[in-house]
């Protein structure tokens, strides 16, 4: 696949819902000082903002954690999750709202042999970022790049040269009112080994009062 021009930031002022399915096809790279790993982005998922959206981190309003999904469009916003994994994601809408695009899966094009070492030399070429938090080890993306700008070095974000055709589902393990099949918005390629498997949410059991 060939990629053309760099994403313009106005391109994520847009409702995340909107821009996810750009993103699909597109290469995004991340250069530290060890090298570049570059993926070809399979599968993403969009978050809405305050009020919402209740699977998205900004729902309840801005606070100190999640204040980058409130502030410039095109920026990376980091988090934790189980406590030990990084997800990246990308800040949509203008300055001042909050939106989000989860980077759940891509395909290392470039870098393999970096991404190989930060994952370990026994994962599969197909899983090597096949996941948000697997994505985020192979590209090097650290919980303290928060904020960073994706149009400028050290990342880079470029459009695929031809809009690639998509599939739309649930997001995953996201529930809501009337569940998570009130938001479709997970966007991933058909058929593309590196997409992740979809688990839907499963609400915990309430033990019985005794």
């Amino acid at each position: 696949m060939r990629w053309g021009r760099p994403f313009e930031r106005g391109a994520f002022e847009s409702p995340a819902e909107q821009v996810a399915p750009l993103l699909l096809g597109a290469r995004f790279a991340h250069t530290t000082i060890e090298g570049t790993v570059a993926v070809r982005l399979t599968e993403v998922e969009a978050y809405a903002g305050e009020g919402l959206d209740p699977g998205s981190h900004a729902h309840r309003g801005q606070g100190r954690r999640n204040a980058v999904m409130f502030g410039e469009p095109a920026r990376l916003y980091t988090y934790f999750t189980y406590g030990m994994h990084v997800c990246a994601n990308i800040v949509c809408l203008a300055d001042g709202l909050a939106a989000g695009i989860l980077l759940r899966a891509g395909e290392v094009i470039e870098g393999e042999e970096l991404a190989r070492r930060r994952r370990g030399d026994a994962v599969a070429t197909r899983d090597l970022a096949r996941g948000p938090a697997r994505l985020a080890k192979a590209m090097g993306i650290p919980l303290s790049d928060g904020g960073a700008d994706l149009l400028s070095s050290p990342y880079a974000l470029e459009r695929p040269e031809t809009v690639a055709v998509h599939a739309v589902s649930a997001r995953t393990g996201v529930s809501g009112p009337g569940g998570s099949l009130e938001y479709p918005w997970r966007f991933y390629l058909p058929d593309d080994p590196t997409v992740s498997p979809y688990r839907a949410h499963v609400p915990r059991r309430r033990l019985p009062l005794s």
